[in-house]
């Protein structure tokens, strides 16, 4: 590792603490590097051209940002909501579970945590606040665990990141999310319960079985997005970029002109909002393809690979390394810039290990979700609390509970690798 590589390093580090955007940061530290080696700075402007425009996959990140936009400014979230509401809020603390339920649906739309909380968690919060039947701070702690089921379950912006780097299937990628995806809302449910029962939380008025078909069928035209994203994909009808196309149309086609809630002037404005958190993103995958030239010119993926080598770890040594190491980063980083950067050094030592490549994508997507509601700098603890209005030492200390039992899913994930791959393998994944 070269004195340059530290510095670049070290710049990246500098200018993000003063609040530097990550992209930018990284950007910038590699054109240090360029710089203080003599070589030629257009190499970076040359990467990132040749990653942006020469990855057809890439397409699906503002297509699936677009979709849950139109999700959130319609009424398609009103209707799920109701139809969660009848299928599992008479239990105790049934809007809690009414908040992960509704996660876990929403989540097979629009691929991304905070597109989740910021849109159908909004609105269960204000539900579960109502009338004081639920702290705040709990309706907060709530909605942030459930909001990282949304990139576990499919569609999954991570997991296209994932591919890009890894040059996975995105599709046994998806595939392998749903069993996790399963197991953490599961796990989310038993936790509300029990600080249900702890906390006395009230049970709500139970929708009449009689009203059922009436709320099934209003929520049905939602329900029926994922169903195509599926069919498309796993029935070779169409690749994930064309089903990401398909399924910004089919919200765009039911929330403008079938249920007639959203103007073309708000179609229009969410045009721009969407195209504004693409260029988010965009940046970042820039800095980090910038970025990886410089790693992959320092040879740190072997180094790495070399110096793990030499302490003879086993697989199962390694993953549990590698969630410490992704928990920890987690805390401090955001998730999308580990998958870009620490996923490309890792990777070649996972699979010299043995460890399948789509369940270690699943492993790593798992982790950053996670890292999403963790305290000190999880972003999904700054937008609960800014929606709730609640110090975020409440929410945390209300969270606690939910990520204990995330991490015991996360480890059901790692340590049995069935959990991920059993579905893939029904597809015919030969992992």
């Amino acid at each position: 590792m070269s004195w340059e590589f530290t510095l670049a390093v070290a710049a990246i580090v500098a200018t993000a603490i003063v609040g530097l955007p990550i992209g930018h940061a990284m950007l910038g530290a590699s054109i240090l590097y360029l710089l203080l080696e003599q070589q030629d700075m257009s190499i970076a402007a040359e990467q990132v051209l040749r990653g942006l425009y020469g990855s057809y996959v890439l397409l699906a990140i503002p297509l699936f940002i677009f979709a849950a936009d139109l999700m959130n400014i319609g009424s398609l979230s009103d209707r799920l909501l109701d139809f969660c509401r009848a299928l599992v809020g008479r239990f105790r603390g049934g809007l809690g579970h009414v908040n992960v339920v509704s996660s876990l649906i929403f989540s097979g739309m629009s691929g991304s945590a905070i597109a989740d909380a910021v849109g159908i968690g909004k609105i269960i919060i204000q539900l579960m606040t109502k009338d004081g039947k639920y702290p705040p701070a709990y309706a907060g702690a709530i909605t942030a665990a459930a909001a990282i089921i949304g990139p576990i379950i499919p569609p999954s912006i991570p997991m296209v990141l994932y591919a890009l780097v890894s040059d996975t299937s995105i599709g046994y990628l998806f595939l392998g999310g749903v069993g996790p995806g399963l197991i953490l809302a599961l796990l989310l449910m038993v936790m509300n319960a029990i600080q249900a029962r702890r906390h006395g939380f009230p049970v709500e008025v139970p929708v009449p079985v009689r009203e059922m078909p009436r709320i099934t069928l209003r929520a049905v035209p939602a329900l029926l997005m994922p169903v195509i994203l599926l069919v498309g994909i796993y029935g070779g009808i169409t690749t994930p970029t064309e089903a990401a196309a398909l399924a910004a149309l089919y919200a765009f086609l039911i929330s403008t002109f079938l249920y007639r809630s959203v103007s073309l002037r708000a179609a229009y404005e969410t045009v721009c909002q969407s195209a504004r958190s693409t260029a988010s993103v965009g940046i970042l995958i820039a800095g980090a393809l910038a970025f990886n030239y410089v790693v992959t010119v320092e040879q740190i993926p072997n180094e790495i690979r070399g110096a793990l080598g030499d302490m003879q770890l086993d697989r199962v040594t390694f993953l549990l390394l590698v969630n410490v190491l992704l928990l920890v980063l987690g805390c401090l980083l955001e998730a999308n810039a580990i998958l870009l950067v620490i996923v490309p050094i890792l990777l070649p030592t996972a699979v010299s290990l043995g460890v399948d490549p789509v369940h270690f994508g699943v492993v790593v997507v798992v982790n950053t979700m996670i890292g999403l509601a963790t305290p000190p700098y999880g972003l999904l603890l700054f937008v609960v609390s800014g929606i709730t209005k609640s110090p975020i030492g409440q929410t945390i200390r209300h969270l606690v509970p939910f990520l204990i039992i995330m991490i015991v899913g996360l480890a059901i994930i790692t340590f049995v690798p069935g959990t991920v791959l059993w579905l893939p393998r029904l597809y015919g994944y030969g992992g």
